[in-house]
This record gives C-alpha cells, structure tokens and sequence, in this order.
C-alpha cells in the first residue's frame, strides 16, 4: 500500500469554502454550476477548484481506467467529457476515498483549467437541473440541439 502523508509545515494543504459562485465550461457549454465549490490550496501549487458532484451534469462525464496517487490526497480516479463531437480525456478527476486529512473533497470533482475553463460569477447560483436543460437546448453550432428549441423570445413588436 502507497504511503500516507500528512500535510505540514513542509508541505501546507488547505481546504477553504469558494467564497462566490463558480462554473466550469466546456466547449461553450456550462458543465457544473455551484456556490458550494470548494478551493484546495497545496503547497506552491495553483489552487483548485473542487464542484460538488450533484452540482456537475455528469451525463457528458464518462469513467476511465486512469487512477493516479497522491500521498497526501490519496488516489485519484479519472473522467472524460465528450460533449458536440469533442472529447476532453482524462478532464476531470476525483477522490471517491481520500486519506482522512482529506476528507472535505471526498467525491467531489476538479478539472483541468487547460481543457475546461473554471470561472467566477456573480449570478445568484442556478440549479444544475436547469443548467441541463439549457444545455440540452444549445445549439451545437452545427444547426442541431439534443433537444428541440425553445420558442424564440424575442422578435418583431
């Protein structure tokens, strides 16, 4: 069994609650949407952003067979985003069983900032369910949605 370490002087982990609402988006589209996310700030490395997993649409995520360890986290296990055509490998990752010191993340996903855009909003926080349904009445770019279009709002007066 891989060691555990304990974060420390030498090498500080902390967990903090995101102070404002964040989203991640890929390919255009809003993916996760949470005033619930959490920042893990180790050592000298960037923050990360954790989501809530009910705060992310995970029927774009689909399990790999990557798992990578983390002696202070534990073993990550891995998620690709397939959305419009695209793929995303290995895009998202998560502690399902994190060492106890980690215990905050325990299910929650993060994302790579280089494939998936994680921004702040100031939007008072919308509810995944209606995060799905926007998404599913996108248009893909290619003239096609998952489902059909919502009457148009606007128009001659």
């Amino acid at each position: 069994m891989p060691e555990m370490k304990v974060p420390g002087p030498d090498h500080p982990i902390t967990i903090t609650a995101h102070p404002k609402r964040v989203q991640a988006v890929y390919s255009g589209h809003t993916i996760a949407d949470t005033d619930r996310a959490l920042i893990l700030k180790e050592a000298a490395y960037k923050p990360v952003v954790y989501f809530p997993r009910e705060s992310v649409d995970m029927a774009y995520l689909s399990r790999t067979e990557r798992v990578t360890h983390c002696p202070y986290k534990g073993d990550a296990h891995y998620y690709t985003i397939f959305m419009d055509g695209r793929f995303a490998d290995n895009a998202v990752w998560t502690y399902e069983e994190p060492y106890p010191a980690m215990e905050a993340i325990r299910g929650m996903l993060a994302f790579y900032p280089d494939r998936v855009e994680v921004q702040e909003t100031a939007d008072a926080a919308a509810r995944p369910e209606e995060v799905r349904e926007t998404v599913l009445h996108t248009d893909d770019g290619a003239g096609q949605s998952q489902r059909d279009h919502w009457a148009p709002n606007v128009g001659p007066s």
